[in-house]
């Protein structure tokens, strides 16, 4: 019985249907009292059932207890690490306030979702094997591509960063945790919601606007539509209670010494991410109140029968989405620097200059959102200054690019898989950056606007920019998390089945989209039949490839190689404690003498550890 009273899952199974029950309740009575016809509106009470359920899993889940407890003045035991850390794997399954929990949670779940969407992604493109209509619908393409698009951004590549971030950013700077444990893990357990929300529009005839979800589309699209905007609200809700953490954990709880310039080049990122966040996330979960309105509510925000302005909907939805690529790309920046650094036993080129250039796009990347509407009807005369700006971006970019080239220059390379996917990821994001700066020449830009040439754009940007990214992140904070070492063969084999597969997928998009081939169709000329023939294999083994980095993960966590404290001889602080590390972190609070990437300077320390030896550097592979 006290099972379904303690902060679990099993509490959320009554907590949900209660909360939800009673918002129904309350809408009936409202409806009922102020003469709304028709009182049983079933879009309304589905409405209100999916906003407030989400509520009453929070509650279950035990993402209060604690507030609300403060609110009326109950005993509040500040030493209380009851719901802290892991002892076995129903801890992953609770409300954790431990930092390195939390971001295995993410992991786990955003790479789960990334499945799915991959799933989507695979149907669709066996649709497209050869032209003509196969085994889909048009409108059931629509609605597997919206679904594709929607899960990868919004529950996979957004929120994966911060699962990486959350286990490792605590670590880089010396800190015990993040700097609101609790927010943390509410923050987590708002995107499962968001996930199972987005999925459960399939029982409702879905959404098949694509993810971004224009007007007058989303207008003519069933009740899915709506839990689409409500699992987009609640995905930006996590984002931003994450990002608040981030930025007040690096600005306030770094350890002594670090100062800004001797912080690891990931946490620079994951700074200039968060700033992002909170700036324009707002923006789009306020467009996506304003569309939920105009659907359920009546209200003419959007809706051009009433007075409003479609075109409104994609200035605040951009707004958000184009520093969102970067939301999705800058933490990825971050990893690369610590990998490259450390597998090529080097210290970073020009580490000022790329730890600026975040910030650069960082503040740049609010000044671009309408490239992505020059075809749309905008006045004319922001075009020029957009595409300028657009151009401009490119800078601070290409400064990283430079960098990471000028580290690997003349090091002692290992090539790791961690490495391979690494420049892996230079090479497909050179190419991505390339077609982008082709994208931001108006004239270029508005005969290709609707072709795939955009798609190929736009995949080698956040496949090639954030997955590889991510692939290259996980295998190298491996061992550190799991104490164990991964199997290289299989890794060397998942990267370069990606990457070419990665490449046979996307290069011929370009091809398809100079010739004039449309996105967003399910059906096809015959004379882009072998380009979409090569794309359909390729994919799948892109796909295929997936399958054995979930094969390498799982099994190397229970039967892989020990791997020590310090495999790779790195000098950042998270490996200067054991892997796994313990629950509070450090023995002692680490002082900092000196920047993170110092290699080949014999006797360097990037910290010492006061009253405490530091733990042996044991590593793995040769130096």
């Amino acid at each position: 019985m006290t099972s379904v009273l303690r902060p679990t899952l099993a509490r959320c199974l009554w907590t949900t249907p209660l909360f939800a029950a009673l918002a129904v309740f309350v809408t009936f009575v409202a409806r009922s009292i102020f003469d709304m016809q028709p009182v049983m509106q079933e879009n309304t009470f589905l409405t209100v059932a999916y906003i407030f359920g989400a509520i009453g899993f929070i509650v279950g889940i035990g993402g209060m207890d604690y507030w609300f407890s403060w609110i009326i003045g109950g005993e509040l035991d500040e030493n209380d690490h009851s719901q802290h850390g892991a002892h076995s794997w129903r801890d992953y399954f609770k409300f954790n306030t431990d930092h390195k929990v939390i971001g295995i949670q993410y992991i786990v779940f955003t790479f789960i979702m990334y499945l799915v969407g991959g799933m989507f992604a695979e149907v669709f493109r066996a649709e497209l094997a050869k032209p003509g209509m196969q085994s889909i619908s048009n409108g059931q393409y629509n609605e597997l591509i919206s679904s594709h698009g929607t899960i990868m951004i919004f529950t996979f590549m957004v929120p994966i960063f911060a699962g990486i971030g959350n286990y490792v950013i605590p670590l880089m700077i010396g800190a015990d945790d993040m700097a609101f444990p609790r927010l943390n893990a509410v923050s987590f357990w708002l995107l499962p919601l968001a996930g199972i929300i987005l999925l459960s529009a399939w029982l409702y005839g879905s959404y098949n606007t694509g993810w971004t979800a224009y007007p007058t589309l989303q207008d003519q699209s069933p009740f899915g539509q709506t839990l689409f905007q409500i699992g987009v609200i609640i995905a930006g809700s996590s984002s931003i209670a994450t990002a608040v953490n981030f930025l007040v954990t690096i600005i306030a709880m770094r350890a002594p010494g670090m100062t800004l310039f001797r912080m690891p080049l990931l946490c620079w990122a994951n700074l200039a991410t968060s700033a992002l966040v909170v700036a324009a996330t707002p923006f789009v979960a306020g467009a996506m109140f304003m569309a939920m309105f105009d659907r359920e509510m009546g209200t003419h925000f959007f809706t051009t029968d009433g007075g409003g302005t479609a075109l409104a909907y994609q200035h605040i939805f951009w707004f958000y989405s184009h520093p969102a690529v970067y939301i999705m790309v800058l933490p990825g920046f971050g990893i690369i620097s610590e990998v490259i650094a450390t597998h090529a036993r080097k210290p970073v080129f020009g580490y000022r200059a790329v730890a600026f250039s975040s910030a650069g796009i960082a503040v740049l990347g609010f000044s671009v959102w309408a490239h992505h509407m020059f075809a749309s009807g905008m006045q004319s005369w922001l075009r020029v200054p957009i595409m300028f700006a657009t151009l401009l971006i490119a800078v601070p970019t290409g400064i990283k690019i430079f960098s990471w080239v000028g580290t690997l220059w003349g090091g002692v390379i290992r090539m790791t898989t961690a490495n391979l996917f690494a420049i892996g990821f230079i090479v497909a994001f050179v190419i991505g950056g390339l077609s982008g700066v082709m994208l931001a020449a108006v004239p270029f830009d508005l005969s290709i606007t609707n072709s795939y040439f955009i798609v190929a754009h736009f995949h080698y940007v956040l496949f090639g920019g954030s997955v590889l990214t991510v692939f290259a992140g996980l295998y190298h904070w491996f061992p550190k998390v799991t104490g164990r070492m991964y199997d290289e063969k299989l890794g060397k084999w998942h990267f370069w089945l990606t990457f070419i597969a990665l490449n046979g997928t996307f290069f011929p998009m370009h091809y398809q989209g100079l010739e004039g081939m449309p996105r967003r169709v399910a059906d096809y000329a015959p004379q882009f039949a072998w380009s979409n023939t090569v794309i359909t294999i390729s994919a799948f083994v892109l796909g295929a490839s997936t399958l054995i980095f979930v094969y390498n993960m799982i099994h190397s966590v229970r039967h892989g190689a020990k791997a020590g404290a310090n495999p790779w001889g790195s000098l950042t602080l998270e490996w200067q404690v054991s892997s796994p590390p313990p629950i509070f972190n450090f023995p002692t609070t680490p002082r900092v003498v000196g920047g993170p990437y110092r290699y080949g300077e014999e006797g360097v320390k990037h910290a010492v550890f006061p009253d405490e030896q530091p733990v042996e550097t044991e590593t793995t592979v040769g130096a």
